[in-house]
């Protein structure tokens, strides 16, 4: 008879604990599933606006960026020369907590007039200033540019660098005011898809990610360095935090193809 009340009672402990872990399991929330927004819908340009130097807002000139087979393209079959007309293409919407994702590939030969320096370069524009503000000849909005590179074929070239049109940033807790800071990333030759993600806190850390891997981080981005339009504005800005923006596409004399543009908002 003790023997069976000593096997009831743990029946009855056993039954107890599986009922409990069973309660706190079902009560714990799913984990919620990201969204992510898909910014190019592989057809056209909708939610996007070209500004080229010496073009004004919207003018896509020479057919710069154009959609074919689902990707965005960088095109230069319109051009005889480059002639300077730095472009961007911006999305419709400001952003300021955020990853943003991609697949891009540089392609072609660069288009004649096109600097040494532009060579398979590219970049996303991150944080950057109302397009609607920039003026006619103006190079580059004030951004932070997550800089894309390409190989070629010889020599070390890392990509998902980071270059500063008007701006500055803390990295390694120092300030730099260099234009150009360097990534860890390996060099891609050809014409390869590489994945591109980056990840956008505010005015505190912005990490650069390629094929997943983690290749630059830095703080605090801020107003700062020269621009080439109303520089006397953007003096008195100086040192301002950069806590949102547009992001925009680059044209920079070298063909390069975009797919797969998403947003997750943080």
């Amino acid at each position: 008879m003790k023997n069976l009340n000593q096997i009831l009672a743990i029946t009855v402990l056993l039954f107890t604990f599986y009922c409990c872990k069973e309660n706190r399991e079902n009560s714990i929330e799913p984990t919620k599933k990201e969204t992510w927004i898909k910014l190019f819908n592989g057809k056209n340009l909708e939610g996007w606006t070209p500004k080229i130097k010496g073009h004004k807002l919207g003018d896509n000139y020479n057919n710069t960026f154009i959609v074919e087979d689902d990707v965005l393209k960088v095109s230069y079959k319109n051009y005889d020369s480059f002639n300077n007309a730095f472009g961007h293409l911006f999305y419709k919407n400001p952003y300021s907590n955020y990853k943003f994702r991609m697949d891009y590939r540089f392609t072609g030969e660069q288009v004649l007039g096109g600097k040494p320096w532009a060579f398979k370069n590219s970049g996303v524009m991150i944080h950057c200033e109302d397009p609607k503000n920039m003026g006619l000849q103006q190079n580059f909005p004030v951004s932070i540019e997550v800089q894309l590179l390409g190989g070629n074929g010889t020599d070390a070239r890392s990509t998902g660098n980071l270059c500063t049109p008007g701006t500055h940033v803390f990295y390694k807790d120092s300030l730099v005011t260099e234009h150009i800071i360097q990534s860890s990333s390996k060099t891609f030759h050809g014409e390869q898809w590489v994945n591109l993600e980056i990840e956008v806190r505010n005015d505190s850390i912005i990490k650069h990610f390629i094929n997943g891997e983690n290749v630059l981080s830095y703080t605090k981005p801020h107003i700062g360095g020269a621009v080439n339009y109303n520089q006397d504005i953007w003096k008195l800005k100086e040192n301002q935090p950069l806590k949102g923006g547009y992001i925009s596409l680059q044209s920079e004399s070298h063909p390069i193809e975009f797919k797969n543009i998403e947003l997750l908002e943080l």
